[in-house]
């Protein structure tokens, strides 16, 4: 022990203040364990609140406003061009994250929550050091320990010939490029994905000329191909160009901005050797925070990609350690981190609970947005498990004409012999917010006819899951109609 070093003993600590961190800290103080929440940020809430998902959609809102107001003149309406108050538009954000760490704060204190500002090292399996910022260190022994370290932006240091331009200015990455600190005139992504996409819906609405670079053959690699189409073409309206199978291969800072060399896959003909921008925004995905915390003096186990092995109790390898959330697999997601969350401290209160769900959604929030749950097409041929899909578009969809947005398509995949439903995908409006019905479907074991019975308000855009599998119902019906047939015929 360090001389001066404070000593505090907990029940449980908790390593990391974001949504799992904080929702396993609240849970645990329910169930009436002492609790102390150590992060190494002044305020609670994560890469989620601070740097992930609640300034993304905030700018995503804003960028939803100006898309609007252009598409507006086809129903009659026109709008001057929008102003963009950049400043303001800061603030706003701003003013939602704070608003939203605050509360963060006030329920923590309000269960009994303690709080530690600093960062945290494991000195065994017992304790870890946290070093606070202008005070002493403290030694936290504790009975338990959950980690919950979130991820970080993944770098791509061996495409830059100079090391220090990584650190320029004219280098975003996800969390960077939404603090917004000015609108590039011309902005290259690399990176496909939903991060990639997200923002560049975001500058693109604001007044970046975008250009999309996928070293893939499609947008949103694992995606469903009918889900990604729809998105894939608004997205080629939207932005300037987009580059698939197209690998990366240098990334130069010059005085003007940015210059990345391209390397086509063989017969690409329209893509350029080099682009030139004013930013370059690196969108390749996350890695866990696992390193530089001291694990290697417990006994969790890490794999290659450098997340931390978690049974479905949460459990690590290290009988007094948890983790859950980013640093624990994919998906790398703050709805499945607060579901483990809960598990984790429920376990831990000698509750049976265990991370047993049969589904994890996802939403990409672009316009428009795609939403999937469960199984899709792919995964399953993988697997060998046998489907039927159902699809309905929303060009049959009434809700969707009144807002003139019909752009897209609700598919169901269920098993052929008990109808059950497998999987769902959504693309169009709102589509994250629909896909819940499909997720307590598939957690409940539902079949086609549980869809397709269950009343649905009108006009709305749920129908279309209900319309989907009213069509996979018919189309058995018609199928057995034919087989009733040829069995009456051939009698």
């Amino acid at each position: 022990m360090v001389v001066g070093e404070m000593v505090q003993e907990v029940d449980l600590a908790i390593i990391g203040g974001g949504p799992g961190g904080y929702s396993a800290a609240l849970r645990a103080a329910e169930l009436g364990i002492k609790v102390l929440l150590v992060d190494d940020k002044p305020k609670l809430g994560g890469v989620c609140l601070h740097m992930g998902c609640i300034p993304s959609k905030a700018l995503l809102h804003a960028a939803e406003l100006v898309v609007n107001a252009r598409h507006a003149e086809k129903i009659g309406l026109k709008f001057e061009s929008p102003k963009i108050d950049l400043p303001a538009l800061r603030g706003w954000k701003q003013g939602v994250l704070d608003k939203l760490a605050m509360g963060v704060a006030g329920m923590c204190k309000s269960a009994g929550v303690e709080v530690l500002n600093g960062r945290a090292t494991f000195n065994d399996s017992r304790s870890v050091r946290v070093d606070c910022p202008g005070e002493s260190a403290v030694r936290v022994k504790f009975k338990h320990c959950i980690l919950a370290t979130g991820s970080r932006p993944t770098k791509l240091p061996f495409l830059f010939k100079n090391e220090a331009d990584m650190d320029s200015s004219c280098v975003l990455d996800s969390t960077s490029a939404l603090s917004l600190d000015d609108i590039p005139k011309k902005l290259v992504i690399i990176g496909g994905g939903y991060i990639g996409l997200e923002l560049g819906t975001v500058y693109s609405a604001l007044g970046s000329e975008v250009t999309v670079v996928e070293m893939t053959d499609g947008l949103i690699p694992g995606c469903d191909r009918d889900l990604v189409r729809p998105l894939a073409t608004r997205l080629g309206e939207m932005f300037k160009a987009i580059y698939l199978s197209t690998k990366v291969t240098g990334i130069a800072v010059t005085k003007d901005g940015v210059e990345v060399s391209l390397e086509a896959a063989e017969g690409s003909k329209d893509t350029p050797a080099k682009l030139s921008a004013d930013k370059v925004l690196i969108a390749v995905g996350r890695r866990p925070n696992s390193d530089k915390l001291g694990l290697e003096n417990t006994q969790v186990t890490i794999d290659k990609l450098g997340f931390v092995g978690v049974d479905e109790k949460c459990q690590t390898s290290d009988k007094r350690i948890l983790a859950i959330g980013d640093v624990s697999g994919q998906p790398m997601l703050a709805h499945r981190a607060i579901r483990q969350a809960y598990v984790a401290a429920e376990v831990l209160a000698g509750r049976p609970s265990a991370f047993d769900n049969r589904c994890v959604p996802a939403v990409i929030f672009t316009e428009p947005e795609v939403a999937w749950c469960g199984l899709n097409e792919a995964e399953a041929k993988a697997k060998g498990i046998a489907f039927s899909v159902a699809k309905f578009p929303w060009s049959a969809s009434g809700r969707a004409m009144t807002l003139a947005d019909t752009n897209g398509t609700t598919k169901i995949l269920f098993a052929p012999d008990t109808t059950e439903v497998l999987g769902v995908g959504i693309v169009g409006p709102r589509a994250g917010d629909l896909i819940t019905e499909a997720v307590l479907a598939i957690e409940m074991g539902a079949v086609l006819e549980d869809l397709a019975v269950a009343i649905h308000p009108h006009p709305t855009l749920s129908e279309t899951i209900n319309e989907a599998a009213l069509s996979a119902l018919a189309r058995l019906d018609r199928n057995r109609s034919k087989e009733v047939e040829k069995q009456i015929s051939s009698s």
